[in-house]
């Protein structure tokens, strides 16, 4: 199974998770498929989303949104592609789409034919046994305007994933306490750090925490 999750960040802060990202392929020019968390601005994300990997001389795009009607033979297709990139958003959306669209039931045999599944942020996120860090901190949360009770992710890794991370006061109070009602270990990455699955490997790339029974330490030497 190949996963790779991307707190986000710029060019500059994810060029080792880039090499990290490239070192999973086994052709020169993948074929790569962009599904956008919601159909609005999907086109401006998804021209700079090309831009960004062109600088890798990948030219092989799509794009899938999956909150508007589409044919059931076009989702096929995607199945079909070497890499799937699951972008940012609001999480709680894009899960519900991710479910309704039928893509959460499929992406179990596209991984165990070789595909390479990418997710930045809210896309990180749904890969992952539920979506509650999308829920906190308290000051900056993704908000659950389409009320879905069911959180479940995908549940492809036995840990939770929180984005954006700062190593500060604030960030550390919260995920502590979360963290002791959790049965899972959360990962916490900065803009530019991540986690990256090959098989039974796992590397964490730039600053990285772990958060598990209200202790906090750092899994990464960034």
């Amino acid at each position: 199974m190949k996963l790779v999750l991307y707190s986000g960040g710029n060019n500059l802060e994810n060029f080792e998770m880039d090499t990290e990202l490239k070192a999973l392929f086994t052709k020169e020019n993948p074929s790569i498929t962009f599904i956008p968390s919601s159909f609005d601005d999907a086109s401006e994300d998804f021209d700079e989303f090309c831009s960004y990997y062109e600088k890798y001389h990948f030219t092989d795009f799509s794009i899938f949104p999956l909150d508007v009607p589409f044919n059931e033979n076009s989702l096929d297709k995607i199945f079909k592609r070497d890499m799937i990139y699951l972008a940012g958003g609001n999480t709680y959306y894009f899960l519900k789409y991710l479910r309704k669209s039928g893509f959460k039931n499929r992406i179990g045999h596209f991984l165990r034919r070789g595909g390479i599944l990418v997710g930045q942020s809210a896309g990180a996120i749904v890969m992952t046994p539920n979506i509650l860090t999308a829920g906190f901190p308290s000051f900056d949360k993704d908000e659950n305007e389409v009320k879905i009770k069911n959180l479940t992710g995908f549940k492809l890794v036995n840990f939770e994933f929180f984005p954006h991370y700062i190593h500060s006061r604030r960030y550390i109070d919260e995920l502590q306490r979360y963290s002791r009602i959790s049965k899972n270990p959360v990962l916490a990455c900065y803009d530019g750090s991540g986690v990256v699955i090959n098989g039974q490997r796992t590397t964490f790339v730039g600053k990285v925490y772990l958060f598990h029974g209200g202790i906090v330490s750092k899994l990464s030497n960034a």
